[in-house]
């Protein structure tokens, strides 16, 4: 009889163990969730805000700029400017409301968790700012170098424009990775040398290959000095007026027709000027 009523004593106490801790944690259910329902109908609200906000400030323009330096035009990715400045917030509030009601129902790991998530935040989107600033600058090198060839009529202007380009975005990641607190001395060892090669290899390649581009550059120069557009002059045997003169020819209009002669030629060769336009 005594060992039945020991039993019963413990159910009994069990039970009013159990009724206490349900007492005690309906509230704290009760009371997180209604703080993630205040939290959601917050969140939709400050993005609807926050969207019409961005839309009279016209952020969406930025769109056309930050994908037009996109590495490639191929396929369907694109940046959403607004998309993505409204995600940020969106989920940056529910982990603040996350937060809050971890710490209602005494979940400690949980908030202190989403607390260190929280305080990444500002190294990840300085990390982010990084490689779309490497993207910028490297697209601006790239048009540059290329508009600068062009004019000088240099060929190879899209490899080296793109090579400058490629460079300068793997650098700016590698910087970007650091800035996210990841670990980049193997792989800046090893683009180091592969780069250092390849870059070497590349200047002995355009050194060795453009001297008759720089000679002829340098002849441009020298007929420039001494002719001009509208002389009439005898280059061998034929006789016309200098119609145009670019980096490696020059354009001679006779009776018979028109001729493009290589600089190389004119400087080698004797010229009778026998009238000028100057």
């Amino acid at each position: 009889m005594e060992t039945i009523n020991n039993w019963k004593d413990i159910t009994m106490d069990s039970f009013s163990g159990m009724g206490k801790e349900i007492a005690q944690i309906i509230p704290k259910i009760i009371g997180a969730l209604l703080v993630l329902a205040v939290g959601w109908l917050f969140i939709k609200i400050i993005l609807f805000l926050l969207g019409k906000i961005l839309k009279l400030a016209k952020v969406d323009m930025l769109n056309n700029k930050i994908n037009g330096m996109v590495v490639t035009s191929k396929g369907d990715f694109t940046i959403d400017v607004v998309k993505i400045i409204l995600g940020f917030v969106k989920w940056l509030l529910i982990l603040a409301f996350l937060i809050v009601a971890a710490d209602i129902l005494n979940w400690q790991i949980i908030s202190v968790e989403i607390g260190n998530l929280l305080h990444y935040l500002p190294r990840f989107f300085s990390a982010l700012a990084l490689l779309i600033i490497g993207f910028y600058i490297g697209n601006f090198v790239k048009n540059t170098v290329k508009r600068l060839f062009e004019s000088f009529e240099f060929g190879g202007s899209n490899l080296v424009s793109n090579l400058l380009f490629y460079v300068i975005v793997v650098f700016m990641s590698i910087t970007a990775l650091n800035q996210a607190g990841v670990d980049t001395t193997i792989i800046t060892n090893n683009i180091t040398m592969i780069m250092g090669s390849f870059l070497l290899a590349f200047s002995l390649g355009i050194g060795l290959g453009s001297r008759e581009m720089v000679a002829d550059l340098l002849r441009s120069f020298y007929i420039r000095k001494n002719y001009a557009i509208g002389d009439k002059i005898v280059i061998g045997e034929d006789i016309g007026v200098v119609e145009a003169i670019e980096n490696n020819s020059l354009t001679l209009t006779t009776k018979t027709g028109k001729f493009i002669i290589p600089i190389k030629d004119v400087v080698s060769q004797k010229v009778e000027v026998i009238s000028q336009s100057r």
